[in-house]
């Protein structure tokens, strides 16, 4: 019997890093998982894996900045499945720079994909948790939502939406059986970290499934508790007094 036996995840981001991580982790316990992504060949492959662990799982192309795939996405999901009962906000998207050089797009890919696509996901999710009183929804931020670097303005700001999104809507959730957490990774070692020249990526980085497993935790709470936010991050990483 896994943790999640019966229950049905969607999963943005889940084609790969923690997106996938959580995936499988889910996977692993029983969850059926709706993967979603922009990179279908990835999806795919986080699918087949998923199987193997002996879950159900499908792949879905999903831009979660394209308000009618968000809805497509949900659409999908509920005519094969019939339920929602996990909604993991994982899909995201990095850039930086200094502000005066930033363009207009490098903003909107980032907030699009952070932020937006977040609270598009959480709404659709909240027309189908509403009714059945029961959902929780996990949305990955980073550590970022307080202590920000250098040159990067565009994902600073819209990692503290994130945080602000999630606290909005577990307020408006508590009272219809939705729990809204926010997990707030910091170094990880994501495809994007790994495969880096950038200095800061020498920094010391934790793994996607030890990020999993706190997601899991979350997800598999008695349902009236809610892990609001978790800060995961190396034990040696600089976050207490970084600069």
């Amino acid at each position: 019997m896994g943790q999640l036996d019966g229950k049905v995840a969607i999963v943005t981001g889940g084609g790969s890093g923690i997106g996938k991580g959580i995936a499988l982790a889910f996977a692993g316990e029983g969850c059926t998982v709706v993967v979603a992504g922009r990179r279908m060949a990835r999806l795919e492959e986080a699918a087949q894996e998923a199987r193997a662990l002996g879950a159900e799982a499908l792949a879905v192309r999903c831009d979660v900045t394209a308000e009618a795939e968000v809805q497509a996405l949900f659409a999908e999901a509920m005519a094969r499945y019939g339920r929602l009962d996990i909604l993991v906000n994982s899909a995201g998207a990095f850039d930086d720079g200094p502000i005066e050089d930033l363009t207009l797009a490098q903003w909107d890919n980032v907030v699009g994909a952070c932020l937006t696509g977040p609270f598009l996901c959480t709404r659709e999710a909240f027309k189908i948790m509403k009714p059945v009183r029961n959902g929780r929804i996990i949305n990955i931020g980073s550590i970022s939502a307080s202590r920000t670097r250098v040159n990067m303005a565009p994902y600073t700001a819209a990692k503290f939406g994130v945080w602000g999104l999630t606290q909005a809507a577990a307020l408006e959730g508590r009272d219809h059986g939705i729990a809204v957490s926010c997990l707030h990774p910091g170094n990880t070692a994501v495809e994007r970290r790994v495969h880096s020249d950038r200095d800061m990526d020498d920094e010391p980085m934790i793994a996607t499934a030890d990020m999993a497993r706190v997601a899991l935790l979350m997800a598999t709470l008695p349902p009236e508790a809610n892990m609001l936010e978790a800060i995961v991050l190396p034990l040696q990483q600089l976050y207490i007094g970084r600069g």
